[in-house]
């Protein structure tokens, strides 16, 4: 969910008059903005048919043994009516929300799954064939990232942003919501540029990866998977863990383009031109 920062004139489009006299560059490019929609679409059917597939048995091990009488590290499930989360020797209740939501006894409620009515199969089709959409969508976008020079220029840090006083000044900036205005937002800040990496360099593959480990067809094939996660069960835990992750990200993602200016954000990745905000006053 990556944007591209590209020069322009400041008058905008052609014939297009803004009563707004703050500049309006062309941020974000095709390629990018196609790539964005694409995994957003990928991970939201992912991440709802994974919570399907999650219901068919609500645990979670590490190690190389999983099955229910083995010893648990997360369990979502319920008693009667009554649901709850068990993280490790915690439980927390959580009836109407996990466990028992909706008056269905699963771990994830029907409003959130793909399908809404339990099909472990029909879930497993949607999961792998998003997992394919996600996978060549990833490549295509990681060969442009390359051949463009945009992983290079526009999301490595730069030598004074890997500084901890840098980062430490832009995680109090956005705590203030005080987001980047005038020239400053052209650029992505540092802290875009570690989440914009660690979903391209680390969730993206790790959940690719997890997700081959839990294949007994790939097992078969390439027994290392299971080797480097130290188990199935393990990769299934991780992959869990980094679904987690992608959700946050989201959620996170939204809550700024909400606090940024959501009519801005929405017209630089749907038509690629962004109004850049104005100074803030000192």
């Amino acid at each position: 969910m990556a944007t591209q920062f590209a020069e322009s004139g400041t008058d905008g489009p052609p014939g297009r008059a803004e009563a707004d006299t703050s500049p309006l560059i062309y941020r974000t490019k095709l390629p990018v903005r196609i790539w964005h929609w694409v995994n957003a679409l990928s991970i939201f059917v992912m991440l709802m048919s994974g919570m399907m597939i999650f219901n068919a048995h609500p645990r979670l091990y590490w190690g190389v043994y999983g099955a229910n009488p083995d010893h648990p590290w997360l369990v979502i499930s319920h008693r009667g009516t009554s649901g709850f989360v068990q993280l490790g020797g915690f439980e927390i209740a959580t009836t109407g929300f996990l466990g028992y939501a909706q008056g269905v006894p699963y771990a994830f409620p029907p409003l959130v799954t793909i399908p809404s009515t339990y099909s472990l199969a029909d879930a497993r089709q949607w999961h792998f064939a998003f997992a394919w959409v996600l996978l060549i969508s990833a490549t295509l976008f990681m060969a442009y990232n390359l051949v463009s020079g945009h992983l290079r220029r526009d999301l490595a840090l730069k030598p004074e942003e890997r500084s901890l006083s840098h980062l430490w000044h832009d995680i109090k900036e956005h705590a203030r919501l005080r987001f980047p205005t005038g020239e400053a937002a052209r650029a992505y800040n540092p802290l875009q540029k570690i989440a914009y990496l660690g979903v391209l360099f680390v969730l993206i593959p790790t959940v690719i990866l997890t997700g081959c480990t839990m294949s007994p067809t790939l097992n078969a094939a390439f027994p290392w998977l299971a080797e480097l996660f130290g188990g199935r069960p393990s990769a299934r835990s991780i992959h869990f863990l980094c679904a987690f992750g992608f959700a946050l990200f989201i959620a996170v993602h939204l809550l700024a383009v909400v606090l940024a200016g959501p009519f801005n954000e929405l017209r630089s990745i749907i038509t690629g031109w962004y109004r850049l905000p104005k100074e803030r006053s000192k």
